[in-house]
């Protein structure tokens, strides 16, 4: 197994646009989940997101909320999680994406600091928490600071004002901005949008990723040649592995496809990157 030594997420996206992925830990089963996860670190992931199953995933499409059942139904819980991350040979941040009831309840007392302690032992570098208000962030806010992880916020295209700024002042790492794609194809439409997004932002000093319907190196060329920092996938990776499980396709053959397409959308950004950057300063 690697380790995965606490790291600055941001650092991830220091040197060109990262390629964040996201899958379920545990979907549809321990062991090959954890080969899922590491063909993506082969196929060129800067940080990885991992999800943390919970019984009511308010926050996910029909696409991640059965890839969590699948995962639970495997006997994904918050203690096989933490093995799960020791067991993972990759040598990449590793952020945990979950939900605040199972942060907030675990361990002897009540509070996230138990949670963050355990998750700074195996090497975790920073959480994405959907259901936390930035309102209700300070006492995990603490926690990170006091054990060195990073707190990852979601934005919607609707935030604006007094509560975007108390989400920029609690975040770190990076930042989910959540963009909408719109049909594929509609370049210039893609691209509006992403701006748009982008622009309220800009005055803030952390990387912004952008995620909500990136499904291939195209879009993720878009998304960059935009101005994004990076690119957040889930869905479409999550699908490779639903639609693999379901024909029975041996677990070799399924990491492939994850790897492939990995490769695909990291080469995506990279090209959306080169566009919008001179030769020049690239050198």
């Amino acid at each position: 197994m690697a380790d995965h030594a606490n790291s600055d997420l941001s650092e991830a996206f220091a040197d060109g646009p990262a390629f964040v992925p996201y899958l379920a830990a545990g979907d549809p089963d321990y062991d090959a989940s954890l080969e899922y996860v590491e063909a993506l670190a082969r196929g060129g992931a800067d940080v990885i997101e991992l999800g943390l199953p919970f019984s009511e995933p308010i926050a996910e499409g029909p696409t991640i909320q059965s890839a969590v059942v699948r995962a639970l139904e495997g006997g994904m819980t918050p203690d096989r999680f933490f093995q799960f991350v020791e067991d993972l040979d990759v040598d990449v941040p590793l952020v945990c994406m979950t939900y605040y009831n199972l942060i907030y309840q675990y361990g002897s007392e009540q509070g996230p600091r138990p949670f963050v302690e355990r998750a700074a032992e195996v090497g975790l570098s920073g959480f994405v928490v959907p259901d936390l208000p930035a309102e209700e962030a300070d006492p995990l806010r603490e926690a990170c600071d006091e054990f060195g992880l990073d707190l990852v916020f979601i934005v919607a295209p609707t935030t604006r004002g007094e509560r975007l700024d108390r989400i920029m002042s609690q975040v770190s790492g990076y930042v989910y901005v959540q963009a909408r794609l719109g049909v594929t194809g509609a370049k210039d439409d893609v691209s509006g949008q992403t701006e748009a997004s982008l622009a309220r932002l800009s005055e803030y000093d952390v990387p912004k990723a952008v995620g909500f319907g990136i499904k291939t190196g195209e879009h993720a060329e878009r998304i960059v040649s935009a101005g994004a920092d990076g690119i957040i996938v889930g869905s479409a990776l999550v699908d490779i592995v639903a639609e693999g499980t379901e024909h029975d396709d041996p677990v070799d053959e399924i990491a492939d496809r994850l790897e492939a397409k990995a490769r695909e959308l990291k080469e995506g950004a990279l090209r959306g990157y080169e566009q919008r950057v001179p030769q020049a300063e690239r050198t």
